[in-house]
């Protein structure tokens, strides 16, 4: 391939293997059944004929070629496949592998298919009669050892560990592994040249080979070792202790023998082509992109062509290969049963649909499907293993073969019709649901439509509330177009399947879905959630919009929303968009996140988070819909009090900034700011921005304010004031529901790195509480009467972890003698008493506490305390010295993310910061800070999650009727009634207490403050 970067290896004529050379020996056999069970039925649109395992075959060839690193590439290859007639392992025991299964039926076909393949690579295809595969393999690392090359079998299967010495290792593709002596060694306990004789006692059920009852892998690991081999200890069993073992290897000695005879391989073919003959060179990629066209594997022939330079509409498809029917000629004997490989592992982007595609996840396969619920590896009917992280490749590869066709989608216009899809649905168990509203507030939006989703390509909207665009004038709304089912009649119907616990609906950000609904009476039960798969599997590494993850995934763009509602002045409101154009948009939203789901679905088990998703993700999204539709209460005229004071209080200050500026100035503009702080006052550390003006940012005002100018600290005390008013006390009022009276904000799951909850529309999260203008804010937050507001907050919960995970005794015996533990620190640090200690010296600390776990800088703490920066350097230098583990945590942390690229909390969250490695100081040293704090908060994130969780059935337990409303980070706010408040309290702190148990057992307690008042501010 001309001009391609790393050239792929291919035979050419003999070249004479020298000393140094490598010689690869791909185990065809086992891959076409790895490659069959691995992706879901894909057939050739021309004429039918099922071609999944040819192309997994080929993608795993491609995979395996294309990215050979330079050091370790092959001088020799070889694919080698099993011949047609029965070996001579059958003449000497009729019975082996007798119980194999026949092939699939639609694998047949495409045996001959595979050999094409591996001859349009321009690979020699080996198989010999009366020879397995293993046997070929076996003569071939035989004579390359004794030649002093090297060399690689590409394969996992035990029967092949047999070979492995010091010049020959297994390449396990699904696991990116290599296996040499030692894992062997720790498989089957002996060392390679033994492992015939532990094969020989243990058997194998698979290829039917005897063994001697009772004895597995272990046992006869142990006898080998004791005695050496199968001779010796078959001639001295009868100083065998245990009876049954005596017993059973005296009865079966024969069989025992045969067995060593099945499993030991024929190192001594006469091979049909000499090692010299399987020399590598370049391929002919236009013979390559033939085949691949004729294959119709488009996505693969754009790669090759790619990685190739050559256009492949120069190229025409093979006509031979095109012509290839379904009524192929049957299986040669050696492929009529599936090779069990159990020793088949977990796909990186290793094997058999790597390609340019992100790392291999699941995909929509032919109706989907939840992948398997652990992390064991999967047995079919006909006995092959196969496991999570090949199924989850096999879909991930099968969603990017399979395009979005929006002309297959439906409108359902009448009740029949609606009939039929829920029947549908009721059959397959689930189905994606995408609702559509006139606004993003689902508490007071209208329902323009529904869009349901069976398969790929199969989805249907039902429009309900769409109207005709520009009719109504004045007051009165725009008619309903016409041909839309009644509201009502289509809630009516869909209600017992959108309510079945047996049916799982599937969406993407569903929450907003959940509580359209349940505004018009409709529970969603059993919902997954796509956004939060990626969510769990990604955190910090992509996106997780339909958007971003049909790109990702699918290779897929969506229609944007922009599209189809227009802009300007021809923009409409999305009840007005054309029902056709709405199903379009609609459907395709529906039936992206079905694809997306059987894409993720089998990623959670291939990469061990169903545990994270399932306990930390998907519960909370019916507890968070509920606590969204409960709203909480605000004061308005309170809030009308408090927008006075602070309009006062701004204009105060803004007279304050006209005179030590010496004019009118606007403190809103930063032009004006920087012009005149570094400008006329030439004040220094000022910075420009990219337009090149001076920048005004917070940092530089508190740095100048630091160093004790005036100026910008009153202009950071306006901006402060200004903002309290502009998005709490003059916005709050405005977030009012007009039928609940309430103030209801929107959380979201999947939108930090961390775990933690964001809150929006409006943000209550925010509110700053650290300063007395702030708390003022919370007062205006109010339980209704005859009840009571509780607030539940962790007390130093990110400290209390601190201790935990660096485990740093003095801190952990402190949390649990109930001590004061920023006095302590104190005490620790600078070797005052606690009794009495000043309430400077306590202050330090706890900034110095805190500070730690947010990786604070000397300056940064210098700043906060207001000292030189040398010493606030010498605080915390002597911190780490005297709490030395902190310093280990921190650096081990570092050091595990920069080489994982995440790091993990102590529920197995994964938080991920791929900057950790970047080129940039600024933004490495930034993500370096955040990956510490990360399990810290990302922990206790987690924590609150899991309280959440177990709430609402707590409270319910006791007969209590306190209703859980907010959630602000570290903290929960409950309404209770004024009656229930005493018996509320403990069952509140007890839960959240707890909420790490059984999962993680803590051994630093964990604390919650719990109070009472009738507005916020008092019950925190």
């Amino acid at each position: 391939m001309p001009n391609s970067p790393h050239p792929i290896a291919a035979p050419v004529a003999a070249k004479p293997l020298a000393k140094g050379d490598h010689v690869f020996l791909v185990d065809g056999s086992s891959y076409i059944f790895r490659a069959y069970h691995a992706l879901p039925p894909l057939n050739r649109k021309s004429d039918g004929l099922q071609v999944n395992a040819v192309l997994g075959f080929c993608n795993m060839l491609w995979k395996l070629l294309r990215d050979m690193p330079p050091d370790n590439r092959p001088t020799h290859l070889a694919i080698v496949f099993d011949k047609s007639e029965a070996t001579f392992r059958n003449t000497i025991y009729p019975q082996y592998k007798a119980q194999r299964p026949p092939a699939p039926e639609d694998l047949i076909p495409q045996f001959s298919l595979i050999r094409e393949a591996v001859r349009a690579f321009d690979l020699p295809c080996l198989e010999q009669s009366g020879f397995e595969a293993d046997d070929l393999i076996a003569t071939y690392v035989r004579e390359a050892c004794a030649r002093g090359a090297s060399a690689t079998i590409v394969s996992s299967d035990k029967d092949l560990m047999q070979l492995v010495n010091d010049c020959v290792t297994l390449y396990d593709t699904m696991k990116d592994r290599r296996i040499g002596v030692p894992e062997v060694i720790e498989k089957f306990g002996v060392p390679p040249d033994k492992v015939v004789e532990v094969q020989a006692l243990a058997g194998d059920s698979v290829d039917n080979v005897p063994g001697v009852p009772g004895i597995g892998i272990k046992t006869a690991a142990q006898l080998i070792n004791d005695y050496g081999d199968l001779e010796t200890l078959l001639a001295r069993a009868t100083e065998i202790k245990q009876p049954k073992r005596r017993e059973a290897l005296i009865a079966n000695a024969e069989q025992a023998r045969i067995s060593r005879q099945l499993v030991q391989l024929d190192d001594k073919v006469a091979v049909d082509v000499p090692l010299d003959e399987l020399a590598v060179h370049e391929p002919d990629a236009r013979k390559l992109i033939a085949f691949l066209k004729a294959m119709e594997f488009t996505t693969l022939t754009r790669r090759v062509a790619e990685y190739s330079q050559i256009n492949p509409a120069d190229v025409s498809a093979d006509a031979a290969t095109k012509s290839v029917s379904v009524s192929s000629p049957p299986p040669l004997a050696g492929e009529v049963g599936s090779r069990s490989d159990p020793g088949g592992g977990a796909a990186t982007s290793a094997d058999l649909f790597a390609g340019h595609e992100p790392p291999p996840q699941p995909s929509p396969a032919s109706g989907g499907g939840s992948a398997p619920q652990t992390g064991r590896s999967r047995t079919l009917q006909n006995g092959e293993v196969f496991t999570p992280q090949q199924l989850a490749a096999a879909r991930a590869e099968a969603a990017r073969q399979t395009p979005v066709n929006r002309d297959g989608y439906v409108t359902l216009r009448s009740r029949a019709e609606l009939d039929g899809w829920i029947a549908r649905a009721f059959a397959a168990g689930q189905l994606a649901i995408e609702a559509k509203a006139s606004s993003i507030d689902p508490l007071q939006a209208e329902l323009c439509g529904l869009a349901l989703a069976l398969g790929p390509n199969e989805a249907c909207y039902i429009p309900l509330g769409h109207r005709q665009a520009g009719d109504g004038d004045g007051l009165f709304a725009p008619q309903l177009a016409p041909d839309q089912i009644a509201e009502r009649e289509a809630l009516t119907a869909l209600q017992p399947l959108l309510e079945a616990p047996g049916v799982l609906k599937i969406g993407l950000a569903i929450k907003f879905t959940a509580v359209l609904l349940a505004q018009h009476g409709i529970t969603l039960t059993n919902a997954d959630d796509v956004q939060l798969m990626s969510y769990a599997l990604d955190a910090g590494r992509q996106a997780h919009g339909l958007d971003a993850l049909a790109e990702i995934w699918l290779g897929h763009q969506t229609l944007s929303f922009g599209e189809v509602i227009g802009s300007g002045k021809n923009k409409l409101s999305f009840e007005q968009v054309p029902i056709d154009r709405a199903t379009c948009y609609a459907a395709e939203d529906a039936d992206v996140a079905l694809r997306l789901w059987q894409v993720l679905k089998p990623r959670l088990v291939a990469e061990h988070m169903m545990t994270v998703y399932e306990t930390l993700e998907r519960p909370l999204i019916g507890v968070l819909a509920r606590m969204e539709r409960r709203g909480i209460a605000i004061d308005r005229q309170e809030l009308a009090r408090l927008s006075a004071d602070f309009a006062k209080t701004a204009a105060r200050l803004e007279g304050e900034i006209h005179a030590l500026a010496g004019e009118d100035v606007n403190p809103g503009s930063p032009k004006q700011l920087g012009d005149i702080m570094f400008g006329k006052m030439g004040l220094s550390g000022g910075k420009k921005t990219k337009t090149g003006a001076w920048s005004t940012s917070a940092s530089i005002l508190d740095d100048l304010a630091e160093q004790g100018h005036e100026f910008p600290k009153k202009v950071l005390d306006w901006r402060q004031v200004s903002k309290l008013r502009s998005t709490y006390t003059d916005a709050l009022p405005t977030y009012l529901n007009p039928q609940t009276g309430r103030v209801h904000t929107t959380y979201a799951l999947a939108a930090t790195t961390t775990g933690r909850l964001s809150s929006n529309e409006p943000n209550l999260q925010n509110i700053p509480v650290r300063t007395e203008d702030g708390r003022k804010i919370r007062r205006a937050f109010i339980a209704t009467p005859g009840n009571k507001l509780v607030s539940a907050d962790y007390s130093q919960i990110e400290l209390r972890l601190l201790a935990e995970i660096a485990d740093i005794p003095v801190l952990k015996q402190a949390f649990l003698d109930g001590l004061d533990i920023h006095a302590m620190t104190a005490s620790e640090m600078f070797g005052v008493p606690i009794k009495d200690m000043p309430g400077e010296v306590r202050r330090r600390a706890k900034a110095i506490n805190f500070g730690i776990i947010y990786g604070i800088s000397a300056f940064g703490l210098a700043n906060q305390l207001g000292i030189p920066r040398e010493e606030a350097g010498a605080y915390i230098k002597k911190y780490f010295e005297r709490f030395p583990g902190i310093r280990d945590y921190m650096e081990s942390t570092k050091e595990f993310c920069r080489a994982h690229g995440f790091v993990e909390t102590l529920f197995g969250r994964k938080c991920h910061y791929p900057d950790i490695k970047a080129s940039n100081p600024s933004l490495r040293a930034f993500n370096e800070r955040a990956a510490i704090n990360a399990r810290l908060q990302g922990t206790a994130a987690d924590i609150i999650r899991r309280a959440m969780v177990r709430m609402e059935a707590a409270l319910a337990a006791q007969k209590l009727s306190a209703q859980m409303l907010l959630q602000v980070h570290d903290e929960l706010i409950f309404e209770v009634p004024e009656a229930e408040v005493e018996a509320t309290l403990p069952v509140v702190q007890r839960v959240m207490q707890d909420a790490a148990f059984p999962a993680v057992v803590l051994s630093v307690p964990l604390h919650v403050d719990a109070r009472a008042a009738s507005n916020w501010d008092e019950a925190h």
